[in-house]
């Protein structure tokens, strides 16, 4: 007869895969305990205009989406280029970049008057920024899945595509493209040239011919701002824009494709 004693023997672990299973469930719970106040902290702004500020803290990169928040300073920096001459008349589009959205809820919490702010759209594929009222779920796959509403509203962008490929790059276009307002002219002097929507476009330096390519119909460029990541990247990043600002100014001189210097 074979001997089971060894089959009611109670399976023990090791101290040190103890430890690290409990600092797991700890910083899991440590980490469920910070979104629930997150929700918390966003229900309550919504209903009575509550400005704590947020954080990306509560949510964590996940790496196999592709996800890479921004440092605070570069969120805080891109914010600030799309809500320059904003008034509560705009609409800002933020496609797959949410810590500038968090950034730009931050700016407006801090400015005060509810009466001059722009509208925000978030449009992201993490479910867990539905916590915002402005979430907009977002598949990159399916560019044109919108709310039909949204179409033709928005007057700034901001699009980083999760993936650096040609297939993520042209579907993202297409939802820049389908969101954007038709360009206008702010006068009646038919010599002035139309107003287009405000747009950057954060990606790699390897997509830039496709890039200026999709993107033709806003006339990007490449900034001489290069966005820096909290957790840093491997990758060479660029901005891309169809405006100068006071934090930036052109890597190319026009109409030549040669560093400026």
């Amino acid at each position: 007869m074979a001997n089971h004693e060894s089959d009611d023997e109670e399976l023990t672990l090791s101290v040190s895969t103890l430890d690290a299973l409990k600092q797991f469930y700890a910083e899991r719970d440590a980490r469920a305990e910070q979104f629930a106040k997150l929700q918390a902290q966003a229900e309550e702004q919504h209903a009575v205009g509550q400005a704590k500020p947020f954080s990306m803290e509560a949510f964590s990169e996940d790496w196999n989406e592709s996800q890479f928040w921004y440092s605070d300073e570069t969120a805080s920096l891109l914010a600030r280029q799309l809500l320059d001459g904003a008034t509560a008349d705009t609409t800002i589009a933020v496609v797959s970049a949410p810590s500038v959205f968090v950034a730009l809820k931050n700016i407006l919490n801090a400015g005060g008057s509810e009466k001059l702010r722009p509208k925000l759209l978030l449009l992201e594929h993490d479910n867990r920024f539905a916590v915002f009222p402005e979430f907009v779920y977002y598949d990159f796959a399916q560019p044109l899945k919108l709310p039909a509403h949204l179409k033709g509203t928005c007057d700034r962008i901001i699009c980083d595509p999760p993936f650096l490929s040609e297939d993520c790059q042209t579907k993202a276009a297409l939802t820049v493209r389908w969101l954007s307002k038709p360009p206008s002219s702010s006068s009646s002097d038919s010599q002035q040239q139309p107003q287009r929507t405000r747009l950057i476009v954060c990606t790699g330096e390897r997509m830039q011919d496709i890039v200026k390519r999709v993107y033709r119909f806003f006339g990007l460029r490449i900034t001489d701002y290069d966005p820096v990541h909290a957790r840093g990247l491997s990758n060479e990043f660029y901005c891309y824009a169809n405006f100068e600002s006071a934090d930036w100014g052109w890597r190319y001189e026009q109409g030549q494709g040669q560093v400026s210097g």
